[in-house]
């Protein structure tokens, strides 16, 4: 079952930007593969564009990565669309999303009526994000620590969500995953990255479905103020 939007037009500033470029990147995502509605309308809903530099507002609602500082990056829409799309197969509850970042994903996933854990390495973007999350009236739980050893005091979470690529899946997240939940995660080297789906058996054993080619930050260890 597919969780319901807990957002309204009138709580994300709607009238900020115009409906018309709103209803143009969605379209253009539909045109490329997206097929969940419930996903495409989230993204019509959340206000990309209070998640960039206000420099880069007029590029908000196109559909491409942008700078965020720290040498990080807002996902492309498409790349968070196919995403979370991915990650509602599984129909989850409760999500852990490594790499906070901006915000925007948690944001995408707390408007879907999920429970978001988020946790962000660098300081001064989860103050950044915070602050957004909490002006639209989001409820997400965020930690400031190294995204690779994840959030085990929660565990386990239906969905995982990586927004950093690792060479290989980390062993540390696929042991927070419930039975029967995805992890979606970028994996491979710079220049050779793949979005992942990864499945947990009963047993313990995971299923790995190679979902499209992607191209993301690296997944660091440590932790930045």
């Amino acid at each position: 079952m597919t969780p319901r939007l807990r957002l309204q037009p009138e709580a994300v500033g709607m009238g900020m930007t115009s409906q018309r470029v709103r209803d143009r990147l969605v379209e253009r995502l539909r045109e490329s593969g997206i097929r969940d509605e419930t996903v495409l309308n989230a993204i019509r809903l959340v206000p990309r564009h209070l998640f960039v530099d206000e420099a880069l507002a007029t590029r908000a609602y196109e559909d491409t990565a942008l700078p965020i500082g720290h040498s990080q990056t807002i996902s492309q829409p498409w790349v968070v669309a196919r995403m979370t799309e991915a990650l509602l197969q599984g129909a989850p509850k409760k999500v852990l999303e490594i790499g906070t970042g901006s915000g925007y994903q948690a944001a995408v996933l707390a408007a879907l009526g999920l429970e978001v854990y988020t946790v962000e390495r660098i300081g001064d973007l989860l103050r950044q994000a915070r602050k957004r999350l909490r002006q639209l009236g989001m409820n997400v739980r965020s930690k400031h620590d190294d995204g690779r050893i994840g959030w085990p005091e929660h565990a386990p979470y239906d969905g995982i969500l990586v927004t950093a690529a690792a060479p290989a899946l980390v062993n540390a997240l696929i042991e927070q995953l419930a039975v029967g939940g995805h992890l979606i995660a970028p994996v491979g080297c710079s220049g050779s990255q793949s979005l992942v789906k990864l499945t947990k058996r009963e047993d313990g054993s995971v299923q790995e479905e190679t979902l499209a080619p992607v191209v993301f930050v690296p997944l660091l260890s440590g932790t930045l103020d």
